[in-house]
């Protein structure tokens, strides 16, 4: 087994003792993303809208580094703070994956880093 670090400048460096995305043949498995700009690594501002967006960009960048992009993933883990933020979250979050969104996972948590609303990682395949 042979496992490939993923990384790029254009998401948000690692704030711990992990790596953007690890590719193991086939797939890649994203660590969570959060509303981080990737430039100044500041929480961007705004709500759950601005968040979830500032998330899905680097989860693409991060997936764009590996060679996949948003059709190739297969699942996602999604993480919120608060599930009142569920549709406005679902809003953003579909306009990603315009031919079909991947199997998923939606949980309300206690906390998130940074007290951030919104994380997201994914699964992806690449040929």
């Amino acid at each position: 087994m042979t496992k490939t670090v993923i990384a790029t400048d254009n998401a948000p460096a690692a704030i711990g003792p992990y790596v953007q995305a690890t590719r193991v043949g086939n797939m890649i498995y994203t660590s969570g993303q959060i509303p981080l700009d990737p430039v100044t690594m500041d929480i961007v501002e705004g709500g759950i809208e601005a968040q979830t967006k500032q998330v899905m960009d680097n989860l693409m960048a991060v997936l764009a580094e590996a060679g996949a992009d948003a059709s190739s993933v297969l699942k996602t883990t999604c993480f919120l703070s608060d599930m009142n933020n569920f549709l406005a979250f679902n809003e953003v979050y579909a306009s990603y994956f315009l031919a079909g969104a991947p199997a998923r996972s939606c949980v309300e948590v206690a906390r998130l880093p940074k007290d951030v609303l919104v994380e997201v990682e994914a699964v992806a395949y690449v040929e």
